[in-house]
């Protein structure tokens, strides 16, 4: 198993009870979650991976699990890990869902490649 499937499970009935559409990808050894055609969450092993805005992470690093993604051995402005005591209620998983939410309109697309 590349990732958590439950906490996957868990993070798609999170964006069905808050109403998100969104479309699920694995990529990155993993499964990301896309919002509007944008990264929004993630799951690479038993970790929650969220991009969030890059002024939110002193915040963010002040809860319990929550450190910087250091995916490629080099910190990745406005991308988080969450470990999984981090996000093992439903209340805390619903805050990083959330702070990504609230970016993921402003944050940029990554660009695609001609068809």
């Amino acid at each position: 198993m590349a990732y958590d499937e439950y906490l996957a499970e868990r993070i798609r009935h999170k964006f069905k009870e808050l109403n998100v559409p969104f479309e699920d990808k694995k990529m990155m050894g993993g499964l990301c979650f896309l919002v509007n055609d944008k990264m929004c969450l993630g799951v690479i092993k038993e970790q929650m991976m969220a991009r969030i805005d890059p002024e939110n992470t002193a915040e963010a690093y002040s809860k319990k699990g929550c450190r910087e993604m250091d995916f490629t051995h080099r910190p990745m402005k406005g991308f988080i890990f969450v470990d999984p005591e981090g996000i093992d209620k439903d209340a805390e998983l619903e805050y990083f869902v959330r702070l990504a939410l609230e970016y993921n309109p402003r944050a940029k697309s990554s660009k695609k490649g001609a068809k």
